[in-house]
């Protein structure tokens, strides 16, 4: 009866959404705003309660296999279709949006001063669905302290700091700014655009953000990567991994865990890298030059970027594909600044996951639910730290082990969690040459 009503409560919202698009919402101004989102909201904190109230707690794998197969087919392909429709719309058709744009209308004046675009609409749904969806999260990981902590982080990060300061700075006539992201996957921080167009801001507070997002890029980053590994960053800040953790958690499991994967992940995410990297590189030597070495070809080189990683990339397929491919897409084979992490989380970190492979018991639970493509279990079997690159340290491996086998840990240093850690240049090296 409850997921009856839940069901009913998700279509009603829905529902005025939809009307939006053709312009014909029930209501007007917070009325139509309140009889879209709030039957919403409700709907969806009530289905956890369904699903699982009066149960005990702890990871219930039932038909966890079935689902797997179900999500490939045409349910997944439904929900694969919506996501990135609406992203294709955000990015290159705003005007189908206007509708849900202009219901937005009241609460964007007053927490921003303005009216609302199309950016503020994806602001105010990515923290919806973070919000809402992170209930579901609290529910089913309630057993475990770990996920609790991590999943009120990212809920209270992108509320505050990735949605209200935002919109708050423009209220009060200040650069938009978000403080969650820094170069590379907010490349445009450190562009000399930008950066000159904050230093020039009065009052000082532009320079201010340079600032942060310089410490923070090239000091903050490797120093607490260094000492967490990249979860401080990956699973309990980025507003990425936020919305990976909540609205994709429950297509996990659907991370392809082969090797081709594997090899294809490790040239795609540091090749993007590379690019804007060197991206960077150009806009800094145009910059210098006055235009005259390289003319208008950074420019174009920062377009397509943009065009490709930015929108592609990161919205239509990191997001669009969640129901497909599982939900660290993006993450995991394209992230610029998960490649940065990365590299210094696998040859230089304190990071680990401990395994204790003589209580192992082959279930596969671990490799199942890892959302990163990681074979899990073939560490835990061979009793080897798990030091990939790649995870983020989300800690479900280990949340949904029936044995207590795999325990994520800060050692004391970096040298002792694998073959070779004494020496990680010399690893890192032999990695880039294949040896």
């Amino acid at each position: 009866m409850i997921k009856i009503l839940s069901y009913f409560l998700i279509a009603l919202g829905a529902a005025q959404f939809v009307g939006a698009l053709f312009h014909h919402p029930i209501g007007g101004q917070w009325l139509a705003l309140l009889l879209c989102y709030g039957p919403l909201a409700l709907g969806i904190l009530i289905l956890p309660l369904a699903t699982y109230g009066g149960t005990t707690p702890g990871i219930k794998n039932n038909l966890t296999v079935t689902r797997y197969k179900g999500w490939r087919s045409l349910s997944g392909w439904i929900v694969a279709f919506v996501l990135i429709g609406f992203y294709v719309c955000l990015y290159w058709f705003p005007a189908v949006l206007r509708g849900p744009i202009e219901m937005l209308d009241p609460l964007s004046k007053a927490h921003t001063g303005k009216p609302p675009d199309q950016w503020y609409l994806y602001g105010f749904l990515y923290t919806f669905a973070v919000l809402t969806m992170g209930v579901r999260f609290y529910y089913r990981y309630r057993h475990n302290r770990y996920q609790i902590i991590r999943n009120a982080s990212v809920m209270a990060i992108q509320l505050v700091l990735a949605f209200a300061i935002p919109g708050f700075l423009k209220a009060l006539h200040q650069p938009e700014f978000y403080f969650t992201y820094f170069w590379p996957l907010k490349p445009n921080y450190l562009y000399p655009d930008t950066v000159q167009s904050l230093s020039s801001h009065p009052g000082g507070l532009g320079t201010a953000f340079v600032f942060w997002a310089t410490a923070v890029s090239f000091v903050g980053v490797p120093v607490l990567t260094y000492i967490w590994g990249k979860r401080w960053y990956c699973s309990w800040v980025c507003g990425c991994g936020a919305l990976a953790e909540t609205l994709g958690d429950p297509f996990r499991h659907l991370s392809n865990k082969s090797l081709k994967a594997w090899r294809f992940e490790r040239w795609s995410i540091h090749l993007v890298l590379v690019i804007i990297f060197l991206g960077t590189l150009l806009l800094w030597i145009q910059a210098g030059t006055g235009g005259s070495l390289l003319g208008q070809a950074s420019r174009q080189f920062n377009k397509w970027y943009g065009f490709i990683v930015g929108a592609t990339l990161a919205g239509v397929v990191g997001t669009g594909f969640y129901s497909l491919f599982g939900n660290r897409v993006w993450c995991r084979f394209f992230c610029p600044q998960a490649a940065i992490l990365g590299i210094v989380q696998r040859f230089f970190s304190r990071f680990r996951i401990t395994t204790n492979g003589d209580q192992c018991m082959s279930c596969g639970n671990c490799s199942t639910y890892c959302e990163m493509g990681i074979d899990v279990r073939y560490y835990a079997q061979q009793g080897q730290n798990i030091v990939r690159a790649s995870c983020v340290g989300c800690g479900i491996c280990s949340a949904v082990c029936p044995r207590g086998v795999l325990k994520l840990e800060n050692g004391k240093t970096h040298k002792d969690r694998y073959d070779g850690a004494d020496r990680p240049l010399h690893a890192l090296w032999r990695s880039l040459t294949w040896r």
